[in-house]
């Protein structure tokens, strides 16, 4: 699709939330930057509580938030005059938008009746395909091209970790250990991690967020590992990550944090799965994911808010810790 103008072309892409699925976005943004003809201005629509995350992004030249609803920031994209908008969020909010602003757009098909089938009656009709692929399959009229990149995150300078911070890190290869998640479906309870951790012989630091501390009470009680819960930002967890040798967590932000670096992956799946389409995206060849054995009817939700053999018995939970021991020798061997 060509653009016949001197002018800027401006693109307007929304994805109000949340931290996961923003940062999946990032292929659609240097596709649309790098494959599209002419000088591309590119905007980008989300809660403020994540525009943090695309800050740094040199991709985007500005970043239209609001905090209660996107009549907050209606006027403001009215006076843009935008050529195109990518909708890739798809839902009443982001359909106010492309009502207001009467402009030509391309909508990102969330699959939510499959995704209802597969999460309800365990009809497995989604596509193998991965959610990314799909966000890019939303520009076919464009003629964008996977370029097999992958995601991309960027620190802003002067908010990853200080040179004091880095003397507290261990001195040899460790693992970064994500205990927290949006939902306690995606969370390994204490207990649970506790058990896999004293199986690990390297170095591990555990980051989260505050609403974590007392998890990461529970579990530094028994466990030696560097406790940085509750004491970082999301930019210094992702420089964690970026150095560790090895992360493990949940089907989070994190997750799609160390696959943006590189980073070998052992992801944790419990009441969410991989076929719901957000696995680690081009992570590290030498990433595992483990999902724990003879639960049949996961995925017990689509955003693993709900368990259906119930939250005393979460999906999480029954990973063993001889799976995580054998995950651990794997990806710190290869």
């Amino acid at each position: 699709m060509e653009h016949a103008t001197s002018q800027p072309v401006k693109v307007l892409v929304i994805r109000l939330s949340s931290m996961g699925d923003i940062i999946l976005t990032t292929p659609v943004l240097r596709a649309l930057q790098s494959q599209l003809a002419g000088q591309i201005e590119i905007h980008y629509v989300c809660k403020k509580r994540f525009a943090g995350l695309l800050e740094a992004n040199p991709r985007i030249q500005r970043i239209h938030c609001f905090e209660q609803t996107v009549q907050e920031i209606l006027p403001a994209l009215e006076h843009e005059h935008f050529d195109y908008i990518i909708d890739l969020h798809r839902n009443i909010r982001s359909a106010v938008i492309k009502r207001r602003l009467k402009t030509l757009s391309f909508t990102f098909d969330k699959l939510n009746f499959k995704k209802w089938l597969l999460v309800h009656l365990g009809l497995n009709v989604m596509p193998k395909v991965h959610v990314v692929d799909r966000y890019l399959h939303t520009l076919k009229a464009f003629g964008v091209q996977d370029d097999g990149q992958g995601l991309e995150y960027y620190i802003p300078d002067g908010q990853g970790l200080s040179a004091a911070d880095l003397t507290e890190l261990p001195n040899q290869p460790f693992m970064a250990v994500v205990i927290g998640g949006a939902h306690a479906g995606k969370r390994p309870s204490p207990h649970t991690w506790v058990q896999w951790l004293r199986t690990v012989q390297q170095p591990i630091v555990l980051i989260g967020g505050k609403e974590d501390l007392a998890d990461a009470n529970n579990i530094t009680a028994l466990v030696s590992c560097t406790n940085w819960v509750g004491k970082l930002s999301v930019h210094q967890s992702a420089d964690v990550v970026s150095r560790a040798e090895v992360v493990v967590t949940g089907d989070t932000g994190m997750m799609h944090i160390a696959a943006a670096f590189g980073r070998k992956i052992i992801s944790i799946w419990g009441c969410t799965t991989p076929s719901l389409g957000m696995s680690p995206y081009r992570a590290h060849p030498d990433s595992i994911m483990l999902e724990p054995v003879g639960r049949k009817r996961r995925p017990c939700s689509k955003l693993g808010n709900r368990c259906k053999y119930g939250m005393d018995h979460k999906c999480a939970d029954q990973i063993t810790s001889e799976q995580f021991r054998e995950a651990i020798e794997k990806c710190w061997a290869r």
